[in-house]
């Protein structure tokens, strides 16, 4: 007679590492999301607050240069007589593009903007401590 080994049972299938909390105990898309809370100045909070992390420092950045944009051109238009509804427009389109990028970079998508998007990327990538 053979004895038989006891049967182990089936080892788990590998799961999905859970996200890392953050210098700030935020889970990576909540804090990527907060980037864009309130416009570009959250963007420079979660710059100073995450510097080590290249995804939220990507999501800062891309707040800073798209939202930055938005506020200083829809607040230039809106001050100008006569054509102050450019300014409003402006503010719409930067409500629908701000919705839109809080709810993406919730779900954990990398929604990377045309022309400020790849130069968040290049400067996210650099370390915060770089002098060149």
């Amino acid at each position: 007679m053979s004895q038989q080994q006891p049967q182990q049972p089936p080892s788990p299938p590998p799961t999905q590492q859970p996200e890392k909390p953050q210098t700030t105990g935020l889970q990576e898309n909540i804090a990527g999301m907060l980037c864009y809370a309130v416009w570009w100045v959250t963007g420079v909070i979660f710059l100073v607050l995450e510097p080590n992390n290249k995804n939220i420092r990507f999501h800062a950045w891309q707040s800073i240069l798209s939202f930055g944009v938005f506020f200083i051109v829809a607040l230039i238009f809106s001050l100008i007589p006569f054509i102050w509804f450019i300014g409003t427009i402006i503010w719409i389109a930067g409500v629908v593009l701000w919705i839109y990028l809080m709810y993406m970079t919730y779900q954990g998508k990398k929604i990377v903007l045309p022309v400020v998007g790849p130069l968040a990327q290049k400067w996210a990538e650099k370390s915060p401590f770089q002098t060149k």
